[in-house]
């Protein structure tokens, strides 16, 4: 083959490799804003957690009422606020069909996939002043079809007597594990 022919080929081969990358480019991206959709995102979950605030500073009995019932859009697809005693740690809310059984038992305790006491990490905005974000990540089993720890991340801040927060999974990380394992 003379070499005109060969950088012609080449040329060639380069447009099919550079359109079929176009394509799957294009699907991918598809697929993320498909699974996006499902799942909350990072300021989704702030909003939340900042409304959640504002309805325990408005009246906190009724307010932890309607966190644990997911009424007042305080559900949305896998966003929900959490809240715990600050001084004891234990859960107060929780609308997870997932976690419902850590109701009554203290956040410090808990620890992620790799024994990482998430928890404890999570209940430090109690030591903090009303207001102050702190932002966790950890791994979880995913609560869908699939067992596989996904990395997700807890946005909490304290709120008078309480500390609540809202968790969102972090979507890249979900979204490869489910293209990966199909």
């Amino acid at each position: 083959m003379n070499n005109f022919a060969h950088v012609s080929q080449n040329k060639g081969n380069a447009r099919i490799v550079s359109m079929a990358s176009g394509a799957v480019l294009m699907l991918s991206s598809a697929a993320f804003a498909e699974h996006q959709s499902q799942f909350g995102t990072a300021d989704e979950a702030k909003a939340m957690l900042l409304k959640a605030v504002a309805a325990v500073q408005v009246d906190k009995n009724r307010a932890l009422k309607m966190f644990n019932k997911g009424e007042g859009g305080f559900l949305d697809r896998d966003l929900y606020p959490f809240c715990t005693n600050a001084s004891d740690g234990k859960f107060v809310a929780l609308n997870s069909g997932n976690a419902r059984q850590l109701l009554g038992q203290d956040i410090r305790t808990l620890k992620d996939s790799n024994g990482k006491a998430f928890g404890l990490a999570q209940f430090a905005a109690a030591q903090k002043s009303e207001g102050q974000l702190t932002e966790v990540s950890y791994l979880v089993p995913n609560s869908g079809a699939h067992t596989t720890p996904l990395l997700k991340a807890s946005i909490t801040t304290r709120a008078g007597d309480l500390v609540c927060g809202v968790s969102y999974y972090l979507i890249t990380t979900y979204w490869a594990f489910e293209n990966q394992s199909g």
